[in-house]
C-alpha cells in the first residue's frame, strides 16, 4: 500500500512539472503546395480521386471559401509565415528584397515558426524528401521558403524533421510540396486527355489539354503525399495529438489563375484536422490563408499578438468576414496593380493599370507552352468569346461579377447601370481595406528598388542568354509604359 501510494504521488508530481505541460500540447503541421487550386474530390473534382486529401477533410473541417491575400508564392509566403498582409509589410512584390535593398520587417513582427519555437517547440521546415530521408541528411530536407523580407533562419527552424527533437517536446513543422509545379505524365493513376474537362474560358487545344493531364496527374501525386504523411504521423503514434493544416500557396499556374485575382487565382483548399475538430465540418464563411497563423498559435495555447492580421478560426468570439481581399503587384520584372475582393456572392477587381494588356510580357510565363498556345490561338482568331477576355490589350478599371449567376467571372458588371449601388458599395469597401490595413502597394516602387530586384535577377538566369535578352528587352518596356504613363 506504502509502494502504491508513493507511486500515486510520484505519478502527481511528473503531471504537474512544467515538462509535462509541454509534452501535452499538441502538434502542428502546415502543409503548403505549389501551384494548385482546389482539384480535390472533396471540393468537387470529378476527373481524378483524392482519397487521402478528402478523408482528411472528412476527419476535419473544409473551408469552402478560403483565399490567398496574393495569387503568387513569395508574397503569399511572406504573409503566411507573418500572419499579416504582404501589403501592409511592403512585401507585396513578388520575389522583392533579394538585391542590394533589403526588405527589413518592423522590430515588433516576429514569424510564426519563431514563436512556437521560442514556445519550447520544434520547428522546423521541410519538403517532400524529408519522408524518405529524414534522419541521414536533415540539410537536404529543408523545404521552400521564399520569403520577400531579411530573416533569421538559425532563430526560427531547427535542423531536421520532428524524429531530431527532444523526448516528449511538440513539433511545429510546415512540410512543402511541390505540388502543380510537378507537372508530370506519372501518378498512381494516370490520367488521360480524355479525362480532362477545361474551364470554358480555356479552349480544348492539344497543348493546353495535355498540359491540364499532367497537371491532375500533380494533384495525385500530392494526394499520396498527404498520405504518406498522415500515415507516418499514425505509425509514430502522434498523429492523435496533431492538428493538420493543408492549404496551397495560390491557385493553378495558368492564364487566368496564378498572379492573376480571379477564382482560379486566389481561391484555395483550406482543409484543419485534430484532436479538438470536430469531423465532417463544412464552412462555408469567407477566410484568408493567413488565418492559418492565429489558428495555430490558438490551438497550441501560444498567446497571439495584437499586430496580426489573422484571426483564430475557432475562436469562440469568432465573426464571419463580410469580404476578403487579394493583391498582387509586381510579379518578377513585371509591373502590374491589382486589387481582388471577394464577398459571399460578388468579386470587385480594380485594375491599377488598365491601359496595360492582361498578359503582359513576362519571362517566366511566356516561356510556358500554355501561354504560347493561346498567344498562337489567338492570333489565329481561333479563340471564343470567353476564351479571348485574358488576351485583351487593354482592361476595364474595374471589374464586377456576380458568381452566383457568372462563377467563370466571365460578364463584367461594372458598367451596367442595375449594379452601380454594388458596384460603389465595393468601390468603398476595398478603399476601407487599403486605408485600414496601410496598402503599401498603393505607391509605384522607385526606380532603385526595382532595379536592385532586376540586377540579381538577370544574374540568376545568366547563364541563358537568350533568357537574359528577353529579361532586359521587358525590364526596358516596363520603364517605357511607365515614362509614358501607361
Amino acid at each position: 500500500m506504502r509502494l502504491f501510494y508513493s507511486f500515486v504521488i510520484l505519478l502527481v508530481a511528473i503531471c504537474s512539472s512544467p515538462s509535462s505541460a509541454i509534452e501535452t500540447r499538441p502538434n502542428i503541421i502546415w502543409i503548403v503546395v505549389e501551384d494548385m487550386s482546389a482539384h480535390f474530390g472533396c471540393y468537387g473534382e470529378t476527373s481524378i480521386t483524392t482519397p487521402h486529401v478528402d478523408a482528411l477533410a472528412a476527419s476535419g473541417v473544409k473551408f469552402d471559401r478560403a483565399y490567398v491575400t496574393a495569387p503568387v508564392c513569395s508574397t503569399c509566403r511572406s504573409a503566411m509565415v507573418t500572419g499579416m498582409y504582404q501589403t501592409t509589410l511592403g512585401a507585396h512584390h513578388h520575389r522583392s528584397g533579394r538585391g542590394r535593398v533589403k526588405i527589413v520587417l518592423p522590430d515588433y513582427v516576429k514569424l510564426i515558426p519563431q514563436m512556437f519555437r521560442e514556445a519550447g517547440y520544434w520547428s522546423c521546415n521541410l519538403n517532400e524528401r524529408f519522408l524518405k530521408d529524414s534522419k541521414t541528411a536533415p540539410k537536404r530536407t529543408r523545404g521552400k521558403t521564399d520569403y520577400n523580407f531579411e530573416w533569421d533562419e538559425e532563430s526560427t527552424y531547427d535542423v531536421g524533421d520532428w524524429s531530431h527533437r527532444k523526448p516528449g517536446q511538440p513539433f511545429f513543422a510546415q512540410i512543402q510540396l511541390h505540388g502543380g509545379k510537378g507537372r508530370t505524365d506519372e501518378s498512381p493513376r494516370p490520367v488521360k486527355n480524355s479525362d480532362v474537362k477545361l474551364p470554358v474560358y480555356y479552349p480544348n487545344d492539344p497543348v493546353i489539354t495535355n498540359d491540364w493531364r499532367r497537371y491532375l496527374n500533380s494533384v495525385i501525386n500530392t494526394d499520396e503525399a498527404v498520405g504518406n504523411i498522415v500515415a507516418r504521423l499514425k505509425e509514430e503514434g502522434v498523429y492523435e495529438n496533431t492538428y493538420i493544416f493543408f492549404i496551397t500557396d495560390h491557385g493553378i499556374s495558368h492564364a487566368r489563375g496564378k498572379q492573376f485575382c480571379y477564382e482560379e487565382g486566389m481561391r484555395i483548399p483550406f482543409i484543419v484536422a485534430g484532436p479538438m475538430v470536430k469531423a465532417g465540418t463544412v464552412r462555408d464563411d469567407l477566410i484568408v490563408h493567413i488565418d492559418m497563423a492565429a489558428t495555430s498559435l490558438a490551438l497550441a495555447g501560444i498567446e497571439i499578438p495584437e499586430y496580426l492580421q489573422s484571426v483564430d478560426l475557432f475562436s469562440t468570439d469568432y465573426q464571419d468576414r463580410e469580404y476578403v481581399v487579394s493583391a498582387r503587384d509586381r510579379c518578377d520584372e513585371t509591373v502590374d496593380r491589382i486589387r481582388g475582393l471577394r464577398t459571399a456572392r460578388y468579386k470587385y477587381i480594380r485594375n491599377g493599370l488598365p491601359e496595360r494588356p492582361y498578359l503582359q510580357p513576362n519571362r517566366y510565363k511566356d516561356g510556358k507552352p500554355i501561354i504560347k498556345a493561346m498567344r498562337r490561338l489567338h492570333k489565329e482568331g481561333a479563340l471564343s468569346e470567353a476564351q479571348s477576355l485574358i488576351m485583351s490589350e487593354t482592361r476595364a478599371a474595374e471589374e464586377l461579377y456576380d458568381l452566383q449567376k457568372d462563377p467563370n467571372e466571365l460578364h463584367n458588371l461594372a458598367g451596367e447601370t442595375q449594379s452601380a449601388a454594388v458596384l460603389a458599395d465595393l468601390r468603398g469597401k476595398l478603399d476601407q481595406w487599403i486605408e485600414s490595413t496601410g496598402d503599401l502597394g498603393q505607391q509605384d516602387e522607385s526606380e532603385s528598388v526595382y532595379d536592385s530586384d532586376m540586377e540579381l535577377y538577370s544574374q540568376a538566369i545568366g547563364k541563358k542568354p537568350e533568357q537574359v535578352e528577353i529579361l532586359l528587352r521587358n525590364i526596358a518596356l516596363m520603364k517605357q509604359w511607365k515614362f509614358e504613363g501607361k
